[in-house]
């Protein structure tokens, strides 16, 4: 359904403005960073967990990729200023080049990239990735506002998909910050090793959430292409948030579990 939705985003762009081209042309060359780290994995291994870990590189590729894809596909049905749209999409494709590349050169360098501020450059790049995430919180909270609010050009199925997945994809940045705050604490208390080991007590709920953006729209889009009514369409839609959810809930359960 992924490669669907991305053969879609792509094939669509003819019709779409350059600001949402660029952004899927970037979201597919994260995803080929985040691929083309398999191969180094496997020509240079390391233990795939870990703050030095190439799991990084190949996790953050793809997911940025995934979201910048997902997040100029579902912004489509958004009722937007082009100014506004190119404005949140720009800043949004800059920010997921920022983060994967920080994440990147940190892997190339052997060093963590969260939470390391041992020199000046590595302070700088955590800084930057922080600073990211709070960009990241913002460009998106702005557009889960507009879906929020109604301003959706969609059948009810699809407007019921999108709240939703930008309702769970802002509770999966809320996790991210909890665990980039987290960490931080306990780097400040002088336990840097307790936090590369700590910091991801939600990064399972974290990588659940901010996919349902993608997931529970592509759902929609496809069952649009089903002879199936609009009633049966958004019935269908609201059983696979509501699994979603229970998952995402079972997810959150288990890593404060193993958390305290």
């Amino acid at each position: 359904m992924t490669l669907l939705v991305i053969r879609t985003a792509l094939g669509r762009s003819i019709d779409q403005n350059r600001i949402e081209r660029a952004c899927y042309r970037v979201g597919a060359a994260l995803i080929a960073v985040g691929l083309l780290h398999l191969v180094v994995a496997l020509a240079y291994p390391r233990p795939w967990l870990g703050p030095l870990s190439w799991r990084k590189p190949v996790t953050f590729g793809v997911s940025f990729g995934l979201t910048l894809i997902a997040v100029t596909w579902v912004a489509s049905y958004l009722r937007l200023s082009p100014r506004s749209r190119a404005v949140l999409l720009g800043v949004f494709a800059v920010d997921c080049v920022v983060e994967v590349s920080g994440i990147t050169v940190q892997a190339w360098r052997h060093v963590p990239s969260h939470l390391n501020n041992t020199t000046p450059l590595n302070a700088v790049i955590a800084f930057s990735l922080a600073f990211g995430g709070g960009v990241l919180i913002v460009v998106l909270g702005a557009l889960a506002v507009t879906a929020w609010r109604g301003r959706i050009d969609a059948a009810p199925s699809m407007r019921l998909a999108l709240r939703a997945g930008f309702a769970l994809l802002v509770a999966g940045l809320f996790a991210g910050a909890a665990m980039i705050a987290r960490g931080e604490v306990l780097v400040r208390s002088g336990h840097r090793a307790q936090a590369y080991d700590d910091a991801g007590f939600l990064k399972w709920f974290h990588a659940l959430t901010l996919h349902a953006v993608l997931v529970l729209p592509a759902l929609a889009w496809w069952l649009a292409r089903t002879p199936r009514t609009e009633g049966q369409r958004t019935r269908i839609v609201t059983l696979a948030i509501g699994g979603y959810v229970v998952a995402a809930l079972i997810a959150l359960a288990v890593s404060l579990a193993n958390a305290s």
